[in-house]
């Protein structure tokens, strides 16, 4: 072959790889709009905020005179909280039909309550500041997710959940990071670190009025019923048979899905240094910072429940593997598939849900799961501590690994949900998308 037409020939193809190129950076940024980048860095930087003060949170406490029965009281209190305000202000919002000013208020609370915790140290005072800040993550939790919905087609639903859920994990990546560089620099100070967490909060907030919401009308509804707390309890009834069957196996294993802190302390019961636990935490968050995107996008592709699935599959290996493991490379390999299943499961769920939903009800139907989901996760923990103190770590481990077996089975009998959730989505398989 003559030189020349060798060296027409690779201009060629490597003309052809650039426009392929470029056209998924096309398709890339098409899909994720102006609109789930904001909303993806304002969750990123208000994470960071909250994970600088999540492994001395129990520490100041105990500093400032709070007893460990105490400290329990006031976690329990602010998580229940949390959950009743997601389905509450969920359901506000399809009722209004606003998004933005729910997501700016509940960002605005969580950063306040910052420095509100080192502003007094009265019992009552940290019950406000952390009942603020759990209240703010109620209060944006289905608005903002109603907004991600928005911006979304459901052939691309997963992939911007997956986006924002790295974001948001990368947050608990760097907050931690940076609260253990900072106590190592400063050692006690805990009044400079909480002001400090404040920081990246009003970044987030002030980030927010770059956010532009799309008009709708407001959702119809009783004028008797629309504003009492429980009354997104209702739309458990109003919604599709397909959301109650989904939500359902959700929630099934929420119930056996109990605080990561059990896995940490299965770690320190093995003999890891707290700088080892804690590294280890971190490890865990970049892993599923990582791979929570590219899963989205195999979710879109292959089907979501199919990704769901794995991801409850790799939970049941790794609730095994922390029965009987004993070194710490098994600790580091076993944290890694931990973050794998977190991002094959958490972005997705919300997914699957905002696609069952009607879009007039997806803060809600978002919110009530979240609610119901947050009581689940409180009766598990509950219950692990119990089989833990009773029958020791390795039967909690195995009772879990069990029920994940149980969901897994559940999930598998295709009539439980629309076809589309089980492969692709039928614009996919039609060429239509």
């Amino acid at each position: 072959m003559p030189l020349k037409q060798f060296q027409g020939k690779n201009i060629h193809i490597a003309l052809e790889i650039f426009s392929f190129m470029e056209a998924k950076r096309w398709v890339c940024m098409k899909i994720l709009t102006r609109t789930i980048w904001i909303l993806s860095i304002v969750s990123l930087l208000t994470d960071v905020s909250s994970e600088m003060l999540y492994p001395v949170m129990p520490v100041y406490l105990r500093h400032i005179g709070f007893s460990i029965a105490l400290i329990g009281v006031l976690e329990g209190f602010a998580e229940a909280l949390a959950g009743l305000s997601k389905g509450y202000f969920g359901k506000m919002s399809d009722r209004t039909g606003k998004r933005l000013p729910f997501v700016q208020a509940g960002y605005f609370l969580s950063t306040i309550s910052k420095p509100m915790m080192v502003a007094f140290i009265y019992p009552w005072w940290i019950f406000l500041a952390r009942s603020t800040d759990r209240l703010g993550k109620g209060l944006r939790t289905g608005a903002r997710d109603a907004l991600l919905s928005d911006e979304t087609t459901p052939t691309t639903k997963a992939q911007v959940f997956g986006f924002h859920r790295s974001m948001d994990t990368f947050g608990a990546v760097l907050g931690p990071s940076l609260a253990l560089l900072f106590l190592y620099l400063y050692p006690g100070d805990y009044v400079l670190l909480f002001l400090l967490a404040s920081i990246p909060g009003l970044l987030g907030i002030f980030a927010t009025f770059f956010l532009k919401e799309k008009v709708r009308g407001s959702a119809p509804g009783t004028a008797s019923d629309s504003w009492k707390f429980f009354s997104f309890l209702q739309y458990w009834k109003q919604s599709p048979a397909s959301y109650r069957r989904l939500v359902g196996g959700l929630l099934a294993f929420a119930l056996i899905n109990s605080s990561d802190v059990f896995l940490l302390l299965m770690m320190k019961e093995r003999g890891l240094t707290d700088t080892a636990v804690i590294g280890t935490y971190i490890f865990y968050n970049l892993v599923f910072a990582l791979t929570a995107y590219p899963a989205g996008i195999a979710a879109d592709r292959i089907g979501l429940k199919r990704t769901m699935i794995a991801g409850f599959f790799v939970f049941l290996l790794v609730y095994l593997g922390m029965a009987f493991n004993a070194s710490n490379v098994g600790f580091f390999v076993l944290f890694f598939m931990y973050g794998i299943y977190a991002a094959c499961t958490e972005g997705i769920s919300r997914a699957m849900i905002s696609n069952i939903a009607d879009p007039k009800d997806t803060a809600t139907a978002i919110g009530t799961f979240t609610a119901l989901s947050s009581f689940c996760t409180l009766a598990a923990s509950s219950l692990a501590g119990l089989l833990w103190y009773h029958f020791g770590a390795k039967a909690l481990f195995l009772f879990s690994a069990a029920g994940a077996l149980l969901v897994i089975c559940y999930f598998l009998t295709g009539k439980y949900l629309p076809q589309y959730l089980n492969s692709k989505h039928p614009e996919i398989q039609s060429g239509n998308a």
